[in-house]
């Protein structure tokens, strides 16, 4: 019988070895910057997550030869006795400290049959090669190194059991390079174990909040493996995909802000004027922080204005209704003639965790002619748009902190 999470062994760094071996998440860091965040460090997960980096420059990093890589630098990892698999199934605490903000949750796996269900909700569309990529890698491993980033509505039961276990020694604490502290505690107490199972599986849902090609992968994987096992059954761990669920309520979405090329053939005054034609346009002398949603700054010509859009063009839609469904709908397409920021390449994403003085220096620089900054997502417009089977534009969360990778990793039997 399977349930919406379940503990699992996790294998992960022996005593006194995690700060060592943890990672940022794979798809943050490039070739080039992998390459230099594991120089001299040989136990670094990125070695498994990014294994181009320990191939020849120019490697494609989705050769096989490349995906073989990994998986021999996670065997040596383990047979050197760097990474150790508990032998009974736990839980664990995760809990991430970033300066003041604090998260605290729960790592587990999740059902790939309750994910295909929709009852692990999703809120974005997926590209094939990026799954692609994902399910060589899980393949290529026979294991989920990278943990999905999940969200559900904060429970006082589930808080608790929580807040038991976050105390005393960790099984390990780790600072990693940008200050974030990630600390690891094992739920030892089995009917705690049992417990957590029991909240959990009583909830209607949960919502991936980051790593859609992750737990898209894992489908796949288990999908493909069910296939061919004639002793398939619905407990097997392929059928569950590594991740770490935190209270709605703890998790901090940054905004994730726009920048384009150029004012699509119109003189800044002429651009001015068409924005006036739907939004309240009011100049500023300080970088335009949005105070609340339906807010936007924009930068243009070395200065910030705040636009307001009318509540009367607000519709109701859960998507229609992100702020930035509203900038693409009454801004982006219809006066800068940007239909799908998806594909388009006059548009450039920039997240909010790196101010607002990236966008000024962006649009400086002469590299953009326009930037516009957005009011972060909540997480209750997240799960409402999950909750009804659709999915967000693109670039409208941006996570911090994030995970680290190597703390957990998940092995398919």
């Amino acid at each position: 019988m399977h349930t919406l999470i379940k503990p699992f062994r996790a294998l992960r760094p022996a005593p006194g070895k995690a700060a060592a071996v943890a990672a940022p998440p794979y798809d943050v860091l490039n070739t080039v910057e992998a390459r230099h965040r594991a120089h001299g460090k040989p136990s670094s997960f990125l070695h498994i997550s990014k294994p181009e980096i320990d191939l020849p420059e120019g490697t494609d990093p989705y050769s096989p030869v490349v995906y073989a890589k990994g998986a021999e630098n996670l065997r040596q990892l383990i047979e050197t006795g760097e990474l150790l698999r508990d032998e009974k199934p736990h839980y664990y605490v995760y809990q991430i400290r970033m300066g003041e903000h604090l998260q605290t949750g729960i790592a587990g796996v999740g059902s790939v049959v309750e994910y295909d269900r929709n009852r692990i909700r999703k809120h974005e569309f997926t590209r094939p090669d990026k799954e692609d990529d994902r399910v060589r890698q899980i393949t290529a491993l026979n294991a989920q190194t990278g943990p999905v980033l999940l969200a559900y509505r904060s429970n006082p039961e589930l808080r608790l059991i929580i807040l038991q276990n976050a105390r005393g020694l960790p099984a390990c604490e780790v600072q990693a390079d940008d200050g974030v502290v990630h600390t690891i505690w094992v739920i030892q107490d089995p009917e705690q174990v049992s417990a957590v199972t029991r909240i959990v599986d009583a909830m209607d849902s949960l919502y991936i909040a980051d790593g859609h090609h992750r737990s898209a992968s894992a489908s796949r994987v288990a999908a493909a493996r069910g296939a061919g096992n004639p002793r398939h059954s619905g407990d097997l761990d392929y059928n569950y995909f590594l991740c770490v669920a935190f209270p709605h309520d703890e998790m901090r979405i940054f905004d994730y802000n726009r920048v384009v090329k150029d004012l699509n053939g119109q003189t800044a005054t002429d651009f001015l004027l068409r924005i006036g034609l739907k939004f309240t346009v009011t100049p500023v002398a300080e970088p335009a922080r949005p105070a609340h949603a339906g807010q936007f700054g924009m930068y243009l010509d070395g200065q910030w204005y705040r636009l307001d859009i009318p509540r009367g063009l607000i519709p109701k839609d859960p998507v229609a209704s992100l702020d930035v469904s509203l900038l693409q709908d009454h801004l982006l397409a219809p006066v800068l003639g940007i239909g799908d920021a998806r594909r388009d390449k006059r548009i450039d994403f920039v997240g909010g965790i790196r101010g607002l003085e990236e966008l000024e220096r962006r649009v400086d620089s002469g590299e953009m002619a326009v930037a516009f900054a957005m009011f972060p997502t909540s997480l209750e417009a997240l799960m409402a748009v999950a909750d009804a089977n659709q999915v967000m534009p693109p670039k409208s969360t941006w996570f911090e902190p994030k995970l680290a990778d190597g703390l957990l990793s998940h092995v398919l039997d």
